[in-house]
């Protein structure tokens, strides 16, 4: 553990990394919460996984973009600490898996080598942020959105106002109208827009505010149609602010900013991000687009002469896996990566691969996929006898044969039936029995592990939800099926309908009952959506219902996909044994530490994350003698009523003025030295008081 402490050359880094490495310390000595370190590791991208006291780490990768050297380096690390496999998720990171707790500080620093995080994977907080994988060679986008999603990651890393908000917070930014980064599903979803006011052409985005999938879909809406791109990272702000205020924090399935949207409704939100306007020390904010727009550059290599011994095979690939790009003589190949997953030996001849022959890019795509950019035409040929040498260079790629799936029982606490097993045998019956679905991009196939859609199965055209089903005395692995739903473009998007719950093993049999139907009526250039919408619900499930049925099961049928025993349901696997101490004691100690987070803030001039950090100590602070009350602490605006009413109302406190005028200091001074000086003073006085206040309570008692 010693051997990174003098190597890694960011002190923030640096600190975050000593850090845990306290934190995983002070944990296993009993001194810290179970939950409390949980909200802590997760946030450094530290997952507990089904199989008992191994993680799963996940890297954060930016709109998916990775280099060779941050390719070898992810490679380096799986094999030190994992098994080499790594795991491409519809989130464009990458995760491994059965890492022993311990080692976590030492792989995040070998990885922070190569400027690569883990900071804010997990967690309650801004999760990565994704973007459509051709952004910036798209022929029909109006500009690039990767430096736009490159700032917001890098402006909200560490930032004091999302570090621990009620629940994950997910922001998208597609390139076209396309929607490829699937606006319609995320809390906050951007599409390139450009408009022309007087000669001038100005970049902007369409805007899309509180989406998501989960057991309860809700389709974003639309807040601004064009938002001005200076004024794009003062708006995420401003509903992070409200979201991390307002969102509720006690009840974990109504947490995420879809239910706060839906209960204020959309114009009340939005009030209340234009009152934080004051506070925001940026209230405008240029994105520095240079660093991409610089030219692409390639070594200087002769034109390996290669021989292509299956030209059909060659044809058929280059139809489905190469796509043209806006600079000119320049090819992004699409790599069909099954289920998401590859092993470093082969991860590392790609990396080799891409920076020696292209450009030293390649993008993770949000279908787990992988796409290389910037290949010259005339090496088009050597890439494919290349790709192929390794496995890579099957044809389908983003085609209704790449199926989208979580990890689901493989590794995940919460999946209920296997999301991976299934997918390939849904493969094989597509690759075997309907090859002409290789080319085919209208329909895309998803599956999820649970109903926390993180396959996005419920916003697919065909669906399939993991569940289980009672026969009897036995449980057989089942899984739910959905269609209907989709990417419509420019912001709109649908969710699909739930028609039947069938056994696992008639999975494949409902994938060609589907794939007939259509072959025998779908009309000519009806669309799939159209062809359901025609036929309608009941026509689907009554097409399914007999598959739903359990009398004709054999004893194979109650072993899922890739397992060789009897299914059992098992949800929720504890993540770790812990110590239950004080809770009360445990959020004071942590008001200390925002005390201290915003002294050094200060120190820097960075003056709004030190407000910030002194409004999270007071809230803290406050919210630990409502928890000795038995008080309900839900959300931090009702946290700051509910200590005005039960203890300074009261006279049980005593302050100068109510307690809501006492922290709403911060939504009316502007972020300066004097008032990020003076409200720090006012936290450090307020802990001061209610720290003495719990001491005298305590020993009363």
């Amino acid at each position: 553990m010693q051997s990174f402490r003098t190597e890694i050359e960011n002190p923030i880094v640096e600190k975050d990394i000593l850090e845990l490495e306290r934190k995983i310390q002070l944990f296993k000595d009993g001194k810290i919460d179970e939950e409390r370190f949980r909200s802590l590791r997760l946030a450094r991208g530290v997952y507990g996984q089904r199989q008992f006291g191994v993680q799963m780490i996940r890297i954060k990768l930016p709109y998916g973009k990775v280099t060779s050297e941050q390719l070898h380096r992810i490679s380096d690390v799986s094999d030190e600490y994992s098994r080499g496999r790594l795991h491409i998720t519809t989130r464009q990171d990458i995760q491994i898996h059965h890492v022993s707790l311990d080692r976590t500080p030492e792989l995040w620093a070998q990885l922070e080598k190569d400027d690569i995080t883990l900071r804010e994977a997990c967690g309650n907080a801004v999760r990565n942020i994704t973007a459509s994988e051709t952004a910036g060679i798209d022929v029909n986008e109006p500009f690039d959105v990767s430096p736009y999603a490159d700032a917001t990651f890098k402006f909200f890393l560490r930032n004091p106002i999302c570090q621990e908000m009620g629940r994950k917070f997910k922001m998208s930014f597609s390139g076209t109208d396309d929607d490829t980064a699937i606006s319609f599903i995320h809390d906050l979803g951007f599409i390139a827009k450009v408009k022309t006011e007087n000669g001038v052409t100005k970049k902007g985005f369409k805007v899309l505010l509180g989406g998501g999938l989960g057991s309860q879909p809700r389709h974003a809406d639309v807040i601004y149609d064009f938002l001005d791109e200076d004024v794009l990272i003062p708006t995420i702000e401003g509903v992070l602010r409200i979201f991390d205020r307002f969102g509720e924090r006690a009840k974990r399935a109504k947490a995420r900013l879809k239910f706060l949207v839906k209960e204020l409704g959309v114009e009340a939100f939005l009030q209340l991000v234009s009152k934080e306007v004051n506070a925001l020390e940026n209230k405008t904010f240029k994105v520095d687009t240079t660093e991409f727009e610089k030219p692409i550059l390639f070594q200087e290599i002769a034109i390996p002469s290669v021989k292509i011994e299956d030209e059909k095979a060659y044809e058929k690939w280059k139809e489905t896996n190469v796509i043209k790009q806006k600079q000119e003589g320049l090819f992004a190949i699409g790599i069909k990566v099954h289920l998401g997953d590859f092993y470093t030996p082969k991860a590392r001849l790609l990396a080799d691969l891409v920076k020696k022959y292209a450009a030293n890019e390649i993008r993770l795509t949000l279908r787990q996929n992988i796409l290389v950019r910037h290949v010259k035409e005339e090496l088009i040929p050597f890439f494919y006898i290349e790709l192929q040498k390794l496995g890579f260079a099957k044809a389908g790629y983003n085609s209704t044969a790449d199926i989208t799936a979580c990890p689901g029982t493989d590794t995940c606490n919460l999946g209920i039936s296997s999301s991976t097993g299934i997918a390939v045998e849904l493969e094989k019956v597509l690759e075997e029995e309907y090859p002409a679905y290789l080319n085919n991009k209208e329909i895309a196939i998803k599956i999820s592990g649970c109903m926390n859609a993180c396959g996005q199965h419920n916003m697919a055209h065909i669906g399939f939800q993991g569940m289980s089903i009672k026969v009897g005395n036995l449980q057989a692995p089942a899984l739910q099926i959905l269609i209907g739903g989709g990417i419509l473009g420019d912001g709109k998007g649908r969710f699909s309908d739930k028609l039947v719950k069938i056994p696992s093993k008639k999975g494949p049999e409902s994938l060609r009952v589907l794939l007939n139907d259509v072959a025998k009526n779908q009309q000519e250039k009806e669309t799939f959506l159209e062809y359901y919408d025609r036929q309608g619900k009941t026509y689907f499930y009554d097409l399914l219902k007999k598959l739903s049925d359990t009398s004709d099961l054999v004893p194979s049928d109650f072993i899922d996909w890739g397992h060789s025993e009897n299914y059992v349901k098992a949800i929720g696997v504890g993540e770790c044994a812990g110590v239950v101490i004080d809770l009360i004691a445990t959020l004071l100690f942590e008001s200390e530490e925002k005390i201290t987070n915003s002294e050094e803030a200060l120190k820097e001039d960075l003056f709004s994350d030190s407000i910030y950090h002194s409004y999270t100590s007071l809230i803290n602070t406050a919210k630990a003698l409502l928890i000795a009350e038995n008080v309900k602490t839900n959300t931090q605006a009702g946290i700051i009523t509910s200590f005005q009413e039960h203890f300074i109302a009261t006279d049980k406190v005593s302050l100068e003025t109510n307690f809501e005028d006492f922290v709403y200091q911060i939504k009316k001074e502007a972020p300066t030295k004097i008032f990020a000086e003076s409200y720090l003073n006012d936290a450090k006085a307020f802990y001061k008081k209610i720290d003495a206040y719990r001491k005298k309570a305590v020993s009363n008692v």
